[in-house]
């Protein structure tokens, strides 16, 4: 991961199907370059749901984009079932992608508008040089919940939203891939449909052994599906860890924040909230040090000076901060400002 060189969450033990490494995505010329993403790294296990959340403009999306090859990496190392896909070119991509699929966020102009259910489907499967039989197409449309007799020959404006998103799924699924990328899913949908879908994707996983990248902002929906949550700001990696252990005991700041911003539907109840201040830094010119600096209540000369490595805080629980929630602050910070002193109280 980002910080003081790359680090690798897993040993090559773990059935990683899916490494990057020191990611960086810039946009523009020169003095006009927008930082979207900058030394974001991750992997992804066989049949493990990854899920990724930030505020709008963080590089989540670019992120899922650089994996798919729809965006060019400018750095870093981007390796899935063992090869490098920054390293391909042409042919080589299209074979590559065989293993990936998307799913985006709105599931209606997703979908060619001009054809039927069926073709859809086998669209994908299609490109990759496969012949589906109607029997299979049939059967991956029950697999997500349709009934082949009833949608097999609409198209997409004579379906629901929900549908729609189905097809989308049933059409990912039919290429048999090994990992599925999720960009916002369920943002579009209403709310009882989004738990139709989540229970659906579950399914899918226990299943099919598919391993997910999940992007989204609401944590409610990432907690629901993921195995583990990484928080990504201003193109860095925040924290990353099981789901439970990062919404229950969150250590970066950043993460609290996010977390306690979540309504709790009781007007009675008076939480106490960590507050931001200040607004996001622009991404053509990031803070030096952490990113988070200027926002964050615990910040102190060391965060401008130093970036924070990214380190092991719990068992398989991942922190870039000098000053986490219920840690003690890193040797690197503490080395630098002179002190040895444990992190502030919790605010």
């Amino acid at each position: 991961m980002a910080g003081s060189g790359t680090v690798h969450l897993r040993d090559k033990a773990t059935d990683i199907i899916l490494r990057v490494a020191d990611l960086v995505v810039t946009y523009g010329r020169r003095f006009r370059k927008v930082h979207a993403v900058s030394g974001f790294s991750f992997d992804i296990a066989r049949g493990e749901t990854l899920g990724l959340v930030g505020e709008s403009g963080c590089g989540k999306s670019t992120t899922a984009r650089a994996v798919m090859m729809l965006t060019s990496a400018s750095e870093g190392t981007i390796s899935f079932l063992g090869k490098d896909l920054s390293a391909l070119k042409g042919r080589g991509v299209r074979q590559a992608r065989r293993g990936l699929q998307l799913i985006l966020q709105d599931p209606v102009s997703s979908l060619n508008p001009r054809r039927r259910v069926h073709r859809l489907v086998a669209e994908g499967a299609e490109i990759q040089g496969a012949a589906p039989t109607d029997e299979e197409i049939a059967e991956t449309l029950r697999t997500v919940g349709l009934d082949p007799d009833v949608v097999w020959s609409r198209r997409p404006h004579e379906l629901s939203g929900g549908q729609c998103q189905r097809v989308a799924i049933a059409r990912a699924l039919l290429a048999q891939p090994e990992l599925l990328i999720l960009d916002e899913p369920v943002s579009a949908l209403d709310v009882s449909v989004q738990a139709q879908i989540l229970n659906l994707l579950r399914k899918i996983k226990g299943q099919n052994a598919i391993a997910m990248l999940f992007v989204a902002h609401d944590l409610a929906v990432v907690k629901n599906i993921s195995d583990r949550v990484a928080v990504m700001y201003l193109g860095k990696l925040c924290e990353i860890g099981p789901a439970d252990s990062l919404f229950t005991s969150p250590r970066h700041p950043y993460t609290t924040a996010l977390i306690e911003a979540v309504p709790v539907p009781d007007p009675t109840l008076e939480i106490p909230r960590l507050e931001l201040v200040g607004e996001v830094p622009s991404p053509l010119n990031p803070p030096s040090g952490c990113r988070f600096r200027t926002r964050c209540p615990r910040a102190e000369s060391v965060c401008e000076e130093v970036e924070p490595p990214v380190r092991e805080i719990d068992e398989s629980h991942f922190v870039a901060c000098h000053f986490p929630h219920g840690g003690e602050a890193s040797a690197e910070a503490s080395f630098t400002s002179g002190t040895t002193r444990s992190a502030p109280a919790v605010p």
